[in-house]
């Protein structure tokens, strides 16, 4: 626990650490708890290691739709990465303080790769429909030059776009009494709610931030497949037409399994205030951890060449 401190009379406060908490309410059951946790967790990183591995050892593979598929990978055991120390200390050891700086560290990290997902998707969203509506200039236009240039103006966007948020969150009065988050992890939304301090420019920003990234990518994606299905249903053959939105189921599920748990956490953090804690708690666990684990599996059920080089690395491990 935080040490016993006198804090009458401060006019300016930060507390040296939160407290964080696991699932409320099914504290009794943590130890159980970080079984499943940590099959999600490893589930994640081996899943995502190991298409990175099967991209990049199979010249098969150099092709832009793996390497976009590669940067989700990346942001996927990023964002994996992100709450895996603090949930696993709480759930295995009870460890629940987080220092103040750190918290901030992990928050920019945390919604760094969730927008930099976002973005990814995004740029899966357009090779599609370059490869379906335009497939003889598709090596032309999404050349390796382009591909590293798209890479890195996704780093950048989530970069800059998340830079501020520590420093606005540091210039906050904190109430003494407020140490408690409601997550095993930092979140914005629920650090921001500690302060004894107005928070308009913090929740202003925070909106503009959602709109401005996931909001105007959500947009962009519906208007690619909105293109794509254009193009498709004036393709002459029915086999055709198949064979071309059977190149997208893959994309398509990716953006379920990442945009429906955004939409469920902005809702319960909207509207949900009456539901019990473990609800927001267990949503926001299904926003962060599910999708780094459902991409690997939907992309080596789905798409037969990722399968295939994915095994391959398996089979060399066992060898080696």
């Amino acid at each position: 626990m935080l040490p016993p401190q006198s804090y009458v009379n401060i006019s300016f406060f930060q507390p040296p650490a939160f407290l964080m908490i696991g699932i409320p309410g099914l504290e009794a059951i943590h130890g159980w708890l970080a079984i499943p946790f940590s099959s999600m967790y490893t589930a994640a990183l081996t899943g995502n290691c190991l298409i990175l591995l099967a991209v990049k050892r199979t010249p098969s593979l150099h092709q832009p739709m793996y390497y976009f598929l590669s940067m989700l990978a990346l942001t996927d055991a990023g964002l994996t990465l992100s709450t895996l120390p603090t949930t696993l200390a709480v759930l295995w050891f009870d460890y629940r303080l987080i220092g103040f700086n750190a918290c901030l560290v992990q928050m920019f990290f945390l919604h760094s790769f969730s927008v930099a997902e976002s973005s990814v998707l995004l740029a899966m969203s357009f090779d599609r429909f370059v490869a379906i509506s335009n497939p003889l200039r598709y090596a032309a236009v999404l050349t390796n030059n382009v591909i590293i240039t798209i890479g890195l103006a996704i780093v950048a966007r989530a970069t800059v776009s998340l830079f501020p948020v520590p420093f606005l969150l540091k210039r906050l009065n904190y109430c003494p009494g407020k140490i408690l988050l409601s997550h095993s992890f930092c979140f914005h939304a629920d650090v921001m709610k500690r302060a004894c301090a107005d928070i308009t420019v913090n929740i202003l920003y925070g909106l503009y931030v959602v709109l401005s990234t996931v909001g105007v990518d959500s947009l962009l994606i519906v208007l690619s497949y909105t293109l794509i299905l254009y193009t498709v249903m004036g393709l002459a053959s029915p086999r055709e037409r198949i064979r071309a939105l059977n190149t997208c189921v893959s994309h398509i599920l990716a953006v379920l399994v990442f945009y429906i748990p955004v939409i469920g956490v902005s809702m319960i953090h909207r509207f949900g205030r009456h539901l019990p804690q473990a609800v927001h708690a267990l949503v926001a666990y299904v926003y962060l951890v599910v999708p780094p684990v459902l991409n690997p599996i939907i992309y080596s059920v789905k798409s037969k060449p990722i399968r295939e080089a994915m095994l391959k690395v398996l089979r060399r491990k066992r060898q080696g």
